[in-house]
């Protein structure tokens, strides 16, 4: 086979479907490159693969040869100055059999054969026939480069851009068609003039490579469970975070969107909640840096997302794994290949459902019946609030990058805006992102590397989670009476708020609360690398990292415009941070290789230290004609709203890692990290995690080689502990204390000084959340790699959980942060993709994944029973309980069995059975928790159509809708919804709704609030169309795809709400599927467009 020196196949490129156009990539790359021109050469007594290779080095000539040409390994002389390549080839090849072929840069070394003629001089010649025709691959693209010779001779040549070639070749001659990454062909030319050839894909060369902890290994020799996100469809699908790209589409993996905010953070849960009071988000490790979330990232920058899910692939991170590592590979410059991409959309979002509220006539006639208003005749109807509050969000994206490269080195520029304005007129989430990276292979022993990534976002939100009275947004759009103008008409710069005694702010006036508010950070991840290669095996890799973020969050409330405003008389804030998280690597890797026997060995080091300051303060009272927004124009400072603060921790790492693979048949790795944290005491500080998979490929077992629709069958196992330190304060085993300000302004106190008192009943026995996992899986590939199966099951115990119990009363604390329960999670995860149809016209695949968690507390220590989410301002009752033996967030109240026919109240389970309802009747009455998990995703293609249909869901869970509370309370006097038409009024009335009453009793915690939150929901539809024209090849445009994609189509759910993905307590364990007063979530529309060059 024919080989490209000092080229790994894995890295070149199989399609080049571009050339550069412009005058500052032509630049670029010949700032990049060495020239075409002379040559100045001295190499004595090398061997002649080393004269090969420093010619490589000088010039842009790359070389094609045969392993088994005898010359490779014999020493050669040359020594030339200022030469051009054929001076140097024919000084080079001198008195030896080989001869070459030049196409370009491009040169191939063959032996020098006889040719028939010189061995039977009598014999015929054959005469020359030109062969003309197009290489493509079994999707019918172009292959660019591909190498095209007769066998036997010097003969040859290269296929162009389009992948058409053309040679004169004798009849007879058998043509052999080489490319890296495809198997070669053979084909005998007899009469024809045209010979299209279509070249199939090497598997086993192209086996893809999955990236693991501090490495990667081919897919087929996976030994744990990691799933691999699709990143194709990115650019066409409207998310700003690449969280979003993982819902739906990785079995384990469950990915909610709380609400619709811009901006808004995703919840990631690998393999369920493992933590009470720390962090259940998943590490996320960018090009090797760790960092804790992933929101300054454009996912047009990605290459490549894996997900290591169980412990025994996660250890090798430590006591940051314990909820699961996604591991991010963005975008680089690639050998052979220069690309100039633009791709961009804009589109337009709008609420998907409305709630409607009672017009005038009937808020009247509630009113008239509950007697909390007394409301004049003749009022009629003013202000649409939902019109009034929503509006078409807009959606703008923008993203450019430039790359090339050779073998030597290769880069990478992007840069791009982001701009997406929500429903509600003051929610917006803007980004400006740039990022460059470059490898340069400096010398065969060396390879340095750097990446740096610097992001600019900023974003506001509303007030939510609380009534109308309280600056609620969303509620208010229901409870704001419809009579109601905006602004006041007596006091022009204020908001209307006579309703007539009723507790009510209209939700302009609320949106107008945060319109001021700003929240920007700036973030700067970057990292530098070098691999030094000691010995044709031993590796030795040294990565330093900064990932730096700036925080500037400011508020500023109108003096006027609000009457809260007015009774604070205008308020402004100013909070400032910023963190430094420094991570110093050194990984040390050898491999062995013998016969059938493969050795990895992996051992490092890594440190990391963080330091993070503080500063925040507030003021009030501003003048009411005019004032500039800014903290200087108030004339009050808050003392206690003032001060600074400052903590840093350090983490302090070693780590290493055995794989043996035998044949790619008997599979085992072994993994260790023991990590040592600041933030424990000295006698706790270190923490040890070790894991170990194996697999067994039962395919390539001898009693298997005749189950021929068979391609892959593997069994996979592993165990390994993982820990979780993000719930551990910074100081948490010192004793800390709390600082007090003295009035300095009050008589006497001119000189005092500051008072301290104790913050913290210290512990030093704490220690980390531990997170024991066993996994067993199966891969399994059929029918020639049209299906291909995975399936686990796992079990994760964790200990030590980290919580805030409670002290008896009397002693100095009320609390105590110290280790106190353990939790379980089991359950089963299966994928499928299938290529249903793989023909030059037409394609389609599918992706189905689909997941069943079951999580359970299974013991706490010091108290037993715990209370959350008190989700109502009218009967101030947790509607959480948190017990042994039960999962986290389940609902507690009462049973209710409907509406009492004869006095319109709410008819309660009486469970204990005494005649009288009290708290023992509480119960357990719904779970958030969902069955099962799942996502689909189909793509079809038909000549230059392309569709993509996305659906995912979610069965079983259960929303504790507080909103109702607020909606269809009927206790006081704000405005309602229209369900409330059908309360019961009279006596033997038959209704699901209770009778209007200023009495809370019917607003206890119950079933009545509980709904089914199941959904099947198309989440992405993407239609696109490679556009193909004879003029993009004369403008050298290599893609021209429009693009049309719509997000949240439609949703087939049984909730009442604005949407059943959602949750107000956001990434909240304890606390999961509340809907109260929640952005709601959005149905966008863009429309797009990919270009490359």
């Amino acid at each position: 086979m024919f080989k490209l020196l000092s080229m790994k196949k894995k890295s070149f490129i199989r399609k080049c479907h571009f050339r550069p156009k412009l005058a500052i990539i032509l630049l670029l790359t010949a700032m990049a490159m060495p020239s075409f021109s002379q040559i100045s050469l001295n190499v004595r007594n090398q061997p002649f693969r080393q004269a090969l290779r420093e010619i490589e080095k000088v010039s842009n000539y790359r070389f094609f040869y045969n392993e088994s040409l005898p010359i490779l390994d014999k020493n050669s002389t040359i020594q030339v100055s200022n030469s051009n390549i054929d001076e140097v080839m024919q000084k080079l090849l001198a008195n030896t059999d080989v001869t070459y072929e030049k196409n370009n840069n491009i040169i191939v070394l063959v032996e020098k054969t006889k040719t028939n003629a010189d061995q039977q001089p009598n014999a015929p010649r054959q005469a020359n026939i030109t062969v003309k025709g197009k290489v493509t691959d079994v999707n019918g693209e172009p292959i660019i480069g591909v190498n095209i010779f007769v066998v036997g001779t010097a003969t040859g040549t290269v296929s162009d851009y389009d992948g058409n070639y053309s040679l004169t070749v004798p009849r007879g001659s058998v043509l052999r068609f080489s490319y890296i990454g495809y198997k070669d062909r053979e084909l005998t030319i007899t009469d024809q003039n045209t010979l299209d050839v279509q070249m199939e894909e090497d598997t086993e060369m192209l086996d893809e490579l999955v990236v693991i902890g501090y490495g990667a290994v081919k897919r087929r020799d996976v030994t744990t469970a990691v799933s691999t996100v699709s990143t194709q469809d990115l650019l066409e699908r409207p998310v700003i975070s690449a969280a979003q790209a993982i819902q739906g589409k990785a079995a384990g993996v469950q990915v909610v969107q709380p609400n619709g905010q811009p901006g808004g953070g995703m919840v990631v849960r690998v393999r369920g909640n493992t933590s009470i009071t720390a962090s259940n988000d998943p590490l996320y490790v960018v090009d090797g840096v760790p960092t804790d979330n992933i929101d300054f990232l454009a996912p047009a920058d990605i290459e490549s997302m894996q997900i290591l899910k169980d412990a025994s692939s996660a250890a090798i991170y430590g006591s940051r794994a314990s909820n699961g590592v996604v591991l991010i590979t963005t975008k680089a410059g690639k050998a052979g290949q220069s690309k100039i991409s633009f791709n961009s959309y804009v589109g337009a979002s709008h609420v998907i459902k409305q709630l409607k509220s009672l017009n005038v006539a009937q808020y009247k006639e509630l009113m008239d019946e509950l007697g909390a208003v007394v409301l004049p005749e003749g009022l009629t109807d003013q202000t649409d609030w939902f019109n009034e509050t929503y509006r078409t969000g807009l959606n703008q994206n923008y993203q450019l990058s430039i790359s090339s490269g050779n073998d030597k080195l290769r880069y990478l520029i992007s840069g791009g805006y982001t701009n997406e304005k929500g429903v509600l007129n003051v929610s917006y989430f803007k980004r400006y992102n740039f990022r460059a990276n470059i490898e340069n292979q400096v010398r065969d022993w060396l390879n340095i590397g750097a990446n740096i990534a610097y992001s600019d976002y900023s974003n506001n939100g509303i007030i939510s989670g609380t009534g109308a009275n309280r600056a609620g947004v969303v509620l208010s759009v229901i409870n704001t009476p419809t009579y109601a103008p905006i602004w006041d008409p007596e006091n022009p710069r204020q908001y209307y708020n006579d309703f007539y005694g009723a507790n009510i702010t209209h939700p302009i006036e609320n949106l107008s609360r945060t319109e001021d508010n700003k929240t920007r950070n700036n973030r700067l991840l970057g990292s530098f690398n070098a691999e030094f290669t000691l010995l044709p095996n031993l590796k030795f890799k040294s990565t330093n990292s900064i990932d730096r973020v700036s925080y500037h969050a400011t508020t500023y409330l109108d003096p006027v415009k609000t009457s809260y405003g007015r009774n604070q008389g205008g308020t402004a804030s100013d909070n400032r941070s910023l963190s430094t998280v420094l991570t110093f690597d050194n990984i040390l890797t050898y491999d062995f290789t013998k016969d059938e026997h493969s050795l990895s060995l992996m051992a490092g080091t890594s440190y990391t230290t963080s330091q993070w300051n503080n500063s925040y303060m507030s003021g009030s009272f501003f003048r009411t004609d005019y004032s500039p927004k800014t903290l200087n124009a108030a004339n009050k400072i808050d003392p206690w709203g003032t001060g600074t603060s400052a903590s840093d921790w350090a983490l302090m790492s070693y780590l290493g890692r055995v794989s043996y693979n035998y044949a790619s048949k008997y599979l085992l790795t072994v993994n260790f990290r023991a990590d040592g944290s600041s933030k424990l005491s000295p006698e706790n500080r270190f923490g040890y995690f070790p894991s170990v998979s194996a697999a067994w490929r039962i395919s390539s077992e001898d009693f298997m080689s005749d189950v021929d629709w068979v391609d892959d069958l593997k069994l996979r196992g592993g165990w390994g502990k993982t820990g979780n330190q993000s719930g551990i304060s910074d100081y948490a085993y010192l004793q800390l204390y709390n600082i007090q300000r003295i009035p300095w302004w009050e008589t006497g106190n001119d000189r005092a000084v500051v008072n301290i008192t104790p913050a913290n009943m210290r512990n030093r026995d704490l220690t980390w959340e531990t997170t024991a996992q066993t996994n067993l899986g199966v891969d399994f590939t059929v029918l020639k790699n049209r299906l291909t199966f995975a399936a686990d099951a796992y079990y994760k115990y964790t200990t030590n959980l980290l919580m805030n119990v409670p002290l008896p009363g009397g002693l100095d604390f009320s609390n105590i942060y110290r280790n106190e329960g353990e939790m379980e999670n089991r359950g089963f995860e299966f994928s499928l993709n299938s290529k249903n149809i793989q023909n030059p016209q037409w394609t389609w695949d599918t992706d189905f994944n689909i997941s069943f968690n079951r999580n359970k507390v299974t013991k706490l220590s010091l108290q037993k029973i715990y209370y959350f989410a008190n989700t109502s301002e009218a009967t101030s009752e947790n509607v959480v309980r948190m017990t042994e033996g039960k999962p986290l967030g389940m609902f507690w109240g009462y049973i209710s069995e409907g509406v009492d026919p004869e006095t319109g109240d709410l008819k309660f389970k009486d469970l204990d059975n005494n005649g009288r309802i009290t708290t023992s009747d509480k119960t357990y009455i719904g779970d958030p928790n969902p069955d099962f998990t799942w996502g689909m995703t189909n793509n079809v293609s038909f000549k230059n159509f392309n569709l993509s249909i996305f659906f995912q869901g979610s069965q079983g869970n259960d929303i504790y809708n507080a909103s109702r509370y607020e909606t269809e309370g009927m206790y006081n006097g704000q405005n309602q919804s229209t369900e409330v038409i059908r309360r019961w009024r009279i006596p033997g009335q038959i209704t699901d709704m209770p009778r209007a009453s200023k009495s809370t009793d019917n607003l206890r915690a119950s079933t009545r609030f509980v709904e089914d939150g199941s959904y099947l929901r198309l989440k992405n539809l993407t239609l696109s169309y490679n556009v193909e024209a004879p003029i993009l090849k004369k403008w050298k445009i290599a893609r021209l795809q429009p693009y049309f994609t719509a997000q949240n189509l439609f949703t087939i759910t049984n909730y009442k709400g604005f949407d059943p993905e959602v949750n107000q307590y956001g990434g909240s364990s304890t606390v999961q599927g509340i809907d109260w007063g929640t952005y709601p979530q959005v149905k966008t529309f863009i429309f797009g467009l990919n270009i490359d060059f």
